[in-house]
């Protein structure tokens, strides 16, 4: 898919720490006169797989320019499938552990912010939501300016938190491939060392001056557990939290379109992004 002669987006190319790196543009369809942030946007797949051509990146996306936010998708650069170093995740390119690909968003929200009357806005789903958090934590450190952040099930502490309710919740769903024994190793590939673990997820960080947050959780999903927890430690630093949980949704919901969940999902992130413009 490329947004050559693409009415719908547009493809451009941004200098990062490491090479460069590519974004897809979406416009949106209506705008008011008070110019709306741009959301910038990580897909998931566990820190290894998935890209900006996946339903939850594009169809998001699309989604939610036709609700008059724009949003610019991020191809971040991917870690090594889990045991596998010497495979390449992401096609051509080569892969890259922690900071690698939080550095690419950070290279997306410098380049978007310098192009967005209304400002930005970060975001991401599963992985993506883990990736964009820990950018919005470091760009506070750095100083810059979010207008708020979007996080879809994600994830955010280095070793997942056990819940007892939650798992009867999820009960056989995705037994072995979201067993905390199997997302804890994918999050020691993400960080590639022990002493690199605890950087590399926000969990449990000093959250004061976390920007105000959207987090939609899915209802029957293992990881909402971090979520939930996420969502607490944000509150206790005094964050503005908007926490929402889907009645009976389950993990990756925005990566199939035809679910109620994705809709529920998109309104409620294009009604509370449009709700970040700045005041007069």
């Amino acid at each position: 898919m490329s947004g050559e002669g693409n009415p719908r987006y547009s493809e451009s190319l941004a200098d990062g720490p490491d090479g460069a790196v590519r974004f897809r543009w979406y416009r949106p369809a209506r705008s008011d006169q008070v110019p709306a942030p741009t959301l910038v946007w990580a897909h998931g797949g566990a820190f290894f797989a998935g890209g900006i051509d996946q339903p939850e990146a594009h169809d998001v996306a699309a989604a939610l320019a036709d609700r008059g936010v724009g949003v610019v998708t991020v191809d971040y650069r991917l870690a090594p499938v889990p045991g596998l170093d010497w495979a390449r995740g992401g096609g051509a390119r080569p892969t890259v552990r922690f900071p690698g690909p939080m550095e690419d968003l950070l290279t997306a929200l410098r380049n978007v912010d310098g192009q967005s009357a209304g400002g930005v806005i970060l975001g991401g789903a599963s992985a993506g939501a883990c990736l964009a958090s820990s950018a919005a934590l470091r760009a506070v450190e750095l100083g810059m300016n979010l207008r708020g952040v979007v996080l879809a099930y994600g994830f955010f502490h280095a070793v997942h938190p056990r819940s007892v309710e939650i798992q009867r919740r999820v009960r056989d769903h995705r037994r072995l491939t979201h067993s905390r024994l199997v997302l804890n190793a994918v999050n020691r590939n993400y960080a590639g060392s022990a002493s690199a673990l605890t950087d590399a997820f926000p969990g449990g960080h000093d959250l004061r001056g976390f920007p105000s947050t959207l987090m939609i959780n899915a209802d029957r999903d293992v990881m909402r557990a971090s979520g939930d927890q996420f969502a607490v430690e944000l509150q206790k630093a005094k964050v503005d939290v908007e926490h929402h949980v889907l009645p009976g949704s389950r993990h990756a919901f925005l990566n199939r379109p035809r679910l109620d969940e994705f809709a529920a999902a998109v309104d409620l992130m294009a009604a509370w992004c449009l709700g970040r413009t700045a005041p007069d």
